[in-house]
């Protein structure tokens, strides 16, 4: 579509000459009179009539006692009409000899033909019927007037872009009607009043330039296996070039397949790649600083595909992206979770959902976050027969609009597609191409009674609505708990308390003494995650051991916190290892983990190989919410020990088929390969212990009858029995890969890659690229899948290649300056400072953590010159020193190199190198000549500033800052000049008054039971802009912070960097 513009282009043609539009103008003419409106494209000349943009900038303009614009300008409207209006009106007025003023050249190209004066004459009776509402213009060079007909006062014009001059000051200016809004054949009517006429219409909806015109999300799901696919079509308006973005929030558990981009008819297509190929790719595009990242974790259940592309004036560009996932039975549903946020108002949009299931659907419902029950149903549609369902959401322009008159649009927030299928019999086989899907939920079973062992944090750092929450969720609980079922509470901080010595049946005076208990729990103290665990599961195989449980009850432990162990036993691994010994695949472990401030991949890994799971609690107004959620999941266990078996040599590449439970609500999913695509029958057999006794469940299928009942291909696409088995495939591989070591890992990692590249499903070990078109130039990007790391805003991990470092806000220790010792204190919004003088080659211990095993130790330079007197001169550190005993690291930083040793192994880089290096538990990164991160897989991370100065300074030499982030990761026994200051701690100041610098106060500080006097200034955190650095309000105290550090300055000494 071409784009319209605000203003006319240089032409080589002179103002007041005849165009080369006249013959088209007069076709114009006849096609409007047929009752065709007629455009003449993006053409910036008008009829016959050239303006200039010279000209064009003092045009006229009228003021509207409507509220509008009521000058319509020839190059305003491109529609030949108006024009051949004012023509012949003019026409009408004043006769034209056949060279006149007004057109030098002749008249004669509006004599083309005789149709020309038919035209004419029908324009005049038009006119006529109109006059009474139009204003007649007079002909004076300037100043230009206006004229109401039957009226004598002169109007002066406003000068703008709104008219058409022809020759020697003489302007065409056309004036709307009042009436009703439409196009009647050549009759045009101006807008209602409500609507108010701009200087240019534009289509409803286009924002800063650029119209989204139609977006659609199409899914079919097939057998519980979604295929869904986002389409979205934008035309820019603009006059100039402008950059349009793409956003889709897809659901975690999704994998991406495809996505195309295409501009003008030409289609830049994704491509998935093993990661370590596309990195090389991305990381030459990266030093070429032309690339975006563009998935990363948002919010709890998705993440967020982001592209840009500029788009030409003018040109179109679709988006297009296609994504799989099999959807989960939760809570007896299936549900599909559509994020809908097109941020403007969009002319086509569409929500489309075709299902089918061979099983037949019995319930299938939609709802909205953002839009209310009423509205909804004007825009939705849904209906189910059999094996069919379909949902539609079309809101209309008008039914997008967040108000009756606004032009933002209400679409923001959840759209959700909920269904179950029919359960005649407990389970359904499907076999398409050789591959097989088996679908198990029994329904009407007895609930197996349960054994549960609930193992809380109560540390600390659970104070407050974090620990109100808790309380909360867990008296809920307490009400749904079975009278068969056992249970006990074991809280963990520093030490480890139980609730009762042994597991107590939930009786109703059982219950009612927990709830005591529960409402009583406060926060106290560390973390001791390993004792708390091992309490729990001593307490459980206890109980079956003595046989104090029921036989056929089945136990569970469900461990919360809300921090990484920091007393007792704290190695990750260590704690692990203790705890799948004690477990011995006996029952799962289902570990919760409350916020961010935790080591997620540490929980989730050692809940996965007992068979558990992890889940994140977001920390909200819902927490209490989330933790009841999960506790129903798991509160009806029906079968325990469930095995799935297949006839001998009939299949292969089976995915997991052994479960220790299956709860209420849920569905247990096998998929495989046949080994015989010839046979006629398929047998299935499910075992499992219930309640009461032992089940077996079996499944016989006859292969011609499946063959016909699957002949839905309207609704079915594909080979989508396959692409559901690689899904669980790759999904279950990388869960066993989490815990692998050594050669096992890399076996499953590379089963895992080979499924991710032949179906083209990005993953942890693949990466999209995508190539798009840049300034005549391809720009590379790369999609990848996020992982749930220590935050789930997290950036996608390859996505620290171009990324650099963005400090959080609170809290923040740091060694700057000369050298300056910064501590905020979060407690106070406040912040404590202190120098360190000491002589030039002195090494000053800063962290030391026996736990973590992390030293980093700082040596001090002078000036240039060596000034030795102790009160001018300045000092800084020039040579850090970090090292980690457990990992046989070291890291040796100065102003000119980096070196690293791993063992014996030595790598130097330099300040102009952008490098990151990882290994096992490593991180390493570089920013060309402005700072290092260093970070310690899930623990702590530090951060070097290099200072530059000019080198030809005659005092000041280069030197360093030391930054610490996530000091809570560090363990309760860190010491050292910073590593003190990382438990908490607090002071007081009081008796605020002037000092010896009027714009300094003095004051009186408490703290660590020593009263010191203390200056307000300010010191530099330089970990934003190493060059100007950010004012940071402290209190400063004096002789080298003696009474806040402990001990004195000098016993930080140590004789060497490592």
């Amino acid at each position: 579509m071409g784009a319209e513009n605000d203003h006319m282009d240089e032409m080589s043609w002179e103002p007041g000459t005849l165009g080369p539009g006249c013959s088209a103008a007069l076709r114009g003419v006849l096609a409007l009179l047929l009752g065709v409106s007629t455009e003449l494209g993006t053409s910036q000349q008008w009829g016959c009539v050239r303006i200039p943009e010279a000209w064009g900038a003092q045009a006229p303009q009228l003021a509207s006692s409507t509220g509008g614009d009521p000058l319509s300008g020839c190059f305003i409207w491109s529609n030949v009409i108006l024009l051949t209006w004012q023509l012949s009106l003019l026409l009408w007025l004043m006769p034209l000899p056949a060279t006149s003023p007004i057109f030098p050249h002749g008249f004669c190209c509006l004599m083309e033909s005789s149709f020309c004066l038919l035209a004419l004459s029908l324009l005049l009776a038009v006119n006529s019927l109109c006059i009474t509402h139009s204003w007649v213009w007079s002909f004076h060079p300037r100043p230009w007037s206006l004229t109401p007909l039957g009226k004598h006062q002169p109007h002066h014009i406003r000068s703008s872009g709104q008219a058409c001059v022809l020759s020697d000051g003489i302007c065409l200016v056309a004036l709307p009607h009042l009436g009703p809004a439409l196009w009647l054949g050549g009759l045009w009517f101006p807008r209602s009043p409500s609507r108010p006429l701009g200087k240019r219409s534009l289509p409803e909806g286009v924002v800063n330039g650029i119209e989204v015109y139609s977006t659609k999300i199409s899914c079919k799901v097939t057998s519980r296996f979604a295929h869904n696919v986002v389409t979205t079509r934008a035309v820019n308006r603009a006059d100039t070039a402008k950059e349009v973005s793409f956003d889709v929030e897809l659901p975690k558990t999704a994998f991406i397949t495809n996505f195309t981009l295409t501009i003008d008819g030409v289609t830049y297509p994704g491509n998935v790649k093993e990661k370590e190929v596309a990195k090389k790719q991305y990381e030459k595009a990266v030093s070429q600083g032309k690339t975006a990242g563009l998935v990363k974790a948002s919010g709890r259940k998705l993440e967020k595909f982001t592209v840009s592309v500029n788009v030409a004036a003018g040109s179109k560009v679709t988006f297009e992206l296609t994504y799989e996932e099999l959807l989960k039975r939760h809570k007896g549903k299936y549900e599909m979770y559509l994020k809908v946020q097109p941020k403007q108002l969009v002319k086509h949009f569409e929500i489309e959902a075709d299902i089918f299931e061979p099983q037949g659907i019995s319930t299938l419902d939609a709802e909205a976050s953002f839009i209310t029950n009423d509205l909804l149903g004007s825009a939705l549609t849904k209906s189910f027969s059999g094996r069919k369902g379909r949902v539609s959401f079309k809101p209309s322009m008008d039914q997008q609009r967040s108000c009756p008159t606004c032009t933002d649009s209400l679409l923001n927030g959840d759209f959700i597609i909920t269904y179950d299928v029919n359960r005649e019999s407990p389970a359904n086989v499907q076999i398409v191409n050789g591959y097989f899907v088996h679908f198990f939920a029994p329904q009407g079973l007895p609930v197996v009674p349960k054994n549960v062992v609930f193992v809380i944090d109560v540390s600390g750092s659970m104070h407050g609505r974090k620990m109100e929450q808790t309380k909360d969720a867990l008296l809920k609980i307490l009400e749904d708990v079975k009278e068969d079922d056992y249970l006990n509470f074991i809280l963990f901080s520093g030490d480890v308390t139980t609730w009762k010595d042994t597991l107590v049946q939930a009786t109703p005076e059982n219950i009612e003494e927990a709830r005591t208990f529960v409402k009583n729990i406060d926060d106290q103290g560390m973390t001791n995650i390993n004792d708390g665990l091992l309490r729990g599961i001593s307490m459980l195989n206890k109980a079956r051991e003595e046989h104090s449980v029921p036989e056929r009850s089945t136990s569970i432990i469900i461990m919360l916190t809300d921090g990484d162990p920091n007393v007792g036993e704290s190695r990750p691994e260590k704690i692990q290892e203790n705890v799948r010994n004690a477990i011995g695949g006996k029952f799962p472990l289902y570990n919760l983990g409350f916020g961010n401030n935790l080591n997620y991949n540490f929980l989730e890994s050692m809940a996965l190989e007992n068979h558990g799971l992890a889940r994140r609690i977001y920390e909200d107004s819902d927490a209490n919410l989330q933790l009841q959620g999960f506790y129903e999941e798991v509160a009806n266990p029906l079968l325990t020990g469930v095995e799935v078996e297949y006839p001998e040599n009939a299949i292969q590449d089976l995915t997991q088929s052994a479960y220790q439970h299956f709860y209420d609500g849920s569905e247990i999913v096998v998929a495989g390969r046949l080994l015989d695509e010839d046979m006629n029958n398929f047998k299935a057999d499910v075992k499992g212990h219930g309640a009461i006794n032992d089940l077996t469940f079996t499944e016989e299928v006859d292969m011609k009858e499946m063959e016909k009942a699957l002949k839905e291909q309207d609704y079915i696409f594909g080979n989508y029995i396959e692409r559901l088995w690689a899904y669980l495939t790759i999904e279950q591989l990388l869960e066993k890969r989490k815990n692998a070591h050594g050669e096992e890992k890399e076996n499953l990692t590379a089963q895992a890659l080979d499924l991710s590249l032949k179906y083209h499903f990005v993953t942890p070990l693949t990466s999209m690229v995508v190539t798009k078109p840049e300034d005549n130039e391809d720009q590379t990007a790369i999609a990848d899948k996020p992982g749930e790391g220590p935050a789930d805003t997290e950036v996608a991990r390859s996505m620290a290649y171009l990324t650099s470092y963005q400090p959080p806000q609170t809290p923040y220790y740091y060694v700057d300056g000369d050298p300056h010792f910064i501590i905020q204190v979060p407690q106070r919004d406040d912040a404590i400072c202190f120098n360190v003088d000491e002589d030039p080659g002195t090494v000053l211990r800063l962290i030391q953590d026996p736990i973590t095993g992390l030293t980093v130790n700082g040596q001090i330079i002078g000036e240039k010159g060596g000034n030795s007197d102790s009160k001018t001169r300045k000092t800084y550190f020039g040579k850090l020193g970090i090292a980690s005993a457990h990992m046989d690291f070291r890291m040796e930083v100065t102003p000119e190199k980096i070196t690293l040793w791993s063992g014996a192994a030595q790598s130097t880089f330099s300040w102009l190198d952008t490098v990151t290096v990882t290994q096992d538990g490593l991180s390493v990164t570089i920013n060309r000549k402005k700072n290092m991160v260093v970070s310690f897989g899930d623990g702590v991370t530090f951060v070097v500033v290099l200072h530059q100065v000019w080198k030809k300074h005659p005092v000041h030499q280069d030197f360093l800052g030391f930054y610490v982030v996530d000091s809570h990761r560090m363990s309760a026994q860190t010491h050292g000049l910073l590593g003190q200051f990382f438990h908490p701690f607090d002071f007081k100041v009081s008796d605020i008054h002037p000092g010896s610098d009027p714009t300094k106060p003095d004051a009186t500080m408490v703290v660590k039971n020593h009263r010191l006097t203390v200056t307000r200034g300010s010191q530099k955190d330089y970990r934003k802009d190493a060059s100007v650095g950010t004012k940071v309000a402290c209190w400063f105290v004096h002789n080298n912070g003696q009474g806040l550090i402990d001990g004195v300055h000098s016993d930080y000494i140590v004789p060497n960097l490592f």
